[in-house]
């Protein structure tokens, strides 16, 4: 009995040694976006710094996400080398500019910063910190599972009573596809606030029941300076203030009471709904396996395997019969890459900076090939060559059985992150860097390099997979057009933006209709031709606004693909109607491995993967 008075007493002085914080100040920096054509975030970013070392009462900085455009190296190490001119200590972590578009795969931000995430204790109150994704392929903010591990090791480490605030680039809403499992964690301790980016604007918010503040960005838009946040902790509020750098202190725009949070344990709040799963019940698990870190591309399946690497630089082989671990193949880097297999080989790339080939049966290494930076892009294997892009800025071809390099064009200006194609002796990619290239199979000679006419390297046609029908390829690219192309000269046949399609496309078995999903809710169908063609039909499918970059394949008489929301779609082109769908998780869907019309190989980018069963009627 002593004992429990004992350490309640201890608990209840520790509540109060909390509610009673030394006041102090700390700035609160957001969305920088190194990297501007003009230079002016780098200049908004210099001022900011100069204007937090010319005062005395600054204890450190936090800088949720966004720090750069498209997060490059050079864009991260300029970042680093204005920030180190900070006289204070400054803690960071990325938001999805830096690692959605990442040449590294995101794993720059770690190399450059030291961490992705952070954790400190200052005057007893505990800071956390952590990325959120996405990574390479466009989708809703993800916290990445790896990132979800630590944080569960970081608040089971607090003190009774601790008080937390907790930092993200996401607001902690649905708009980051897994909040749910943040703010269920938070929940159970003493968070006192929240503070996020992301939406370039102060904003007093609540992330169920959790009181949060948006931050503006630190850029300057129209105005002639940017700015930031300076926030007060006193010993019973948190005070946000605008600072326009060098010039004055705006007055306070929000304020957080402090207090220990006891939050209702037994309170509902809106979950993502699988309902649609009990509709739909011919279609099954047969089973399904949860890696430790997230999924960013799609299984390959060889005989009994099933193959697919992780954010973790893990390559993975499942059995196809129950989903059981086979084998683990480890590596130094991100895996990316969607693997290709053939003749027992498994090959694929690593954030790393390599290209490996594995016996894809036993999961040992064959041969190694060293790129000059992350190799983020998918390989296609033709008879015995392999054919891949990496972020080196270059394109190369290798002997399938031993590595060696056949050729290497080098006349890139940005990473490749997808998948090649073969057409009549061309190999046909995309980059970022506004191009799509054709080169000679033989020996990687330029054939052309077509653009879409935009100068925003974000519009570039980099993540769809190319389809080709009668020497027509076709393409969808961020600027919400497809676009034909003549496959011999590469030049533009036309193009139309009628349905708003994204980076998601498709081809009938025939070759007869080339498939798009739009942004708002909607499969399309276009016609094959070199003439201009307009949408044949459109079907409204339910998936709501949308634009994750996952390929729709038909297979025996369906069209699959999936959603940014971790549902599974089949629909009958002919009859235009949604045939069945599953929700796996809540996370982005993979393109989509199928088999046939029954079984398909499915992952998310939560690292989940599932083989879906579906009895026919």
């Amino acid at each position: 009995m002593k004992k429990i008075v004992i350490t309640w007493l201890a608990c209840t002085l520790l509540a109060v040694g909390y509610a009673q914080i030394r006041p102090f100040r700390f700035a609160f920096i957001s969305d920088t976006h190194i990297g501007s054509p003009n230079g002016s975030a780098e200049e908004d970013l210099r001022r900011t710094v100069r204007d937090i070392n010319a005062m005395n009462d600054i204890a450190f900085v936090v800088l949720t996400g966004d720090i750069t455009e498209l997060g490059t190296n050079e864009e991260l190490k300029l970042a680093k080398q204005i920030l180190d001119s900070l006289d204070v200590p400054w803690h960071i972590i990325p938001g999805n500019h830096d690692t959605g578009w990442s040449e590294s795969g995101g794993v720059g931000f770690g190399t450059v910063f030291g961490n992705d995430k952070f954790s400190f204790e200052y005057n007893g109150i505990r800071f956390i910190g952590c990325a959120s994704g996405p990574y390479v392929r466009m989708s809703d903010g993800h916290v990445p599972r790896s990132a979800i591990n630590w944080l569960d090791k970081e608040l089971a480490a607090l003190k009774p009573q601790q008080p937390v605030i907790f930092l993200n680039h996401y607001p902690i809403d649905n708009g980051l596809d897994n909040w749910y499992e943040i703010t269920d964690r938070l929940r159970h301790y003493n968070i006192w606030a929240i503070l996020c980016g992301h939406g370039h604007a102060n904003k007093a918010m609540t992330f169920e029941d959790i009181p949060g503040v948006m931050g503006r960005s630190n850029l300057r838009a129209k105005k002639e300076t940017g700015g930031y946040n300076l926030a007060d902790v006193r010993n019973d509020s948190i005070l946000f203030s605008e600072r326009r750098p060098l010039t004055e202190t705006l007055g306070v725009w929000a304020g957080i009471k402090i207090e220990t949070r006891q939050f209702d344990k037994d309170k509902n709040f809106i979950r993502p709904d699988y309902s649609m799963n009990d509709k739909y019940q011919q279609v099954k698990e047969k089973w399904r396996y949860a890696a430790e870190a997230n999924i960013i591309s799609t299984p390959a399946v060889d005989g009994n395997n099933v193959i697919v690497g992780n954010q973790d630089g893990k390559l993975l082989c499942l059995s196809l019969n129950d989903g059981k671990l086979k084998w683990v193949f480890h590596t130094g880097g991100a895996i990316f890459s969607s693997p290709a297999v053939s003749k027992g080989n498994a090959v694929f790339g690593s954030g790393d900076g390599s290209i490996y080939c594995i016996n894809s049966k036993t999961g040992k290494l064959k041969w190694k090939n060293e790129a000059a930076a992350a190799v983020l892009g998918s390989p296609l294997i033709s008879n015995d060559t392999v054919f891949i892009g990496g972020s080196d800025h270059s394109f190369i071809a290798l002997d399938l059985h031993s590595g060696q390099l056949l050729w290497k064009f080098e006349g890139l200006q940005g990473p490749v992150v997808s998948t090649p194609v073969l057409y009549d002796g061309k190999i046909i990619f995309g980059a970022w860097d506004r191009h799509l290239y054709a080169l000679d199979k033989k020996n990687g000679s330029l054939l052309w390099r077509w653009s879409n006419g935009s100068t925003v390297r974000n519009f570039s046609p980099a993540a769809c997979i190319p389809v080709i029908h009668d020497d027509v390829i076709y393409i969808v690219a961020p600027d919400r057009y497809i676009s034909a192309i003549d496959v011999i000269n590469g030049k533009t046949l036309w193009r139309n933006n009628d349905a708003t399609v994204r980076e998601s496309i498709g081809i009938s078995v025939d070759g007869k209709w080339v498939y798009g999903k739009t942004m708002q809710d909607t499969i399309v169908a276009y016609a094959t031709s070199r003439e201009k063609q307009s949408t044949v039909w459109r079907l409204h499918c339910g998936f709501g606004y949308e634009h994750v970059p996952s390929m729709l394949v038909e297979k025996d008489g369906n069209v699959f693909f999936g959603t940014k929301s971790g549902v599974v779609y089949a629909i009958d082109p002919t009859s235009q109607q949604v045939v069945w769908t599953h929700k796996i998780d809540n996370s982005m869907v993979n393109t989509v491995r199928v088999l046939d019309k029954r079984k398909l190989i499915v992952s998310t980018m939560d690292g989940k993967i599932v083989l879906l069963e579906v009895q026919m009627k």
